[in-house]
């Protein structure tokens, strides 16, 4: 059974930085899961839907979302199963529990989830 697991979540103050990162355990692959399957990450706000942040497959360009272009980065180590979301210049509406996702065999896999608060 496939376990992903959020980290690198915390408090930081509007313009701050925080790299969050996703571990997957129990894969029978000795590949990266993230780099051969589409991975995503994802946040909610309270009171809000889940909505997708950034999105890697594994034949074509990393993407994220409008608001967040040019501030978060999506990335994956090829040596482990890790994948890692660099946030930069982070805002108060960036403020969410954030989720990484991963998409096996038509089967999606879901972390716990980490909080990320900003302060302005």
């Amino acid at each position: 059974q496939v376990q992903l697991v959020e980290s690198g979540g915390g408090s930081v103050q509007a313009g701050g930085s925080l790299r969050l990162s996703c571990g997957a355990s129990g894969t029978a692959s000795n590949s990266n899961v993230f780099t051969v399957n589409t991975a995503k990450w994802y946040r909610q706000a309270p009171g809000k839907a889940r909505e997708w942040v950034a999105l890697m497959t594994p034949h074509g360009p990393s993407n994220v979302r409008e608001s967040v272009r040019g501030r978060f980065t999506i990335s994956a180590d090829d040596t482990s199963n890790m994948m890692y979301l660099q946030m930069n210049n982070l805002k108060p509406e960036d403020t969410a529990v954030y989720f990484c996702n991963v998409e096996i065999k038509m089967k999606t896999y879901w972390g716990p989830g980490t909080q990320v608060t900003v302060s302005s």
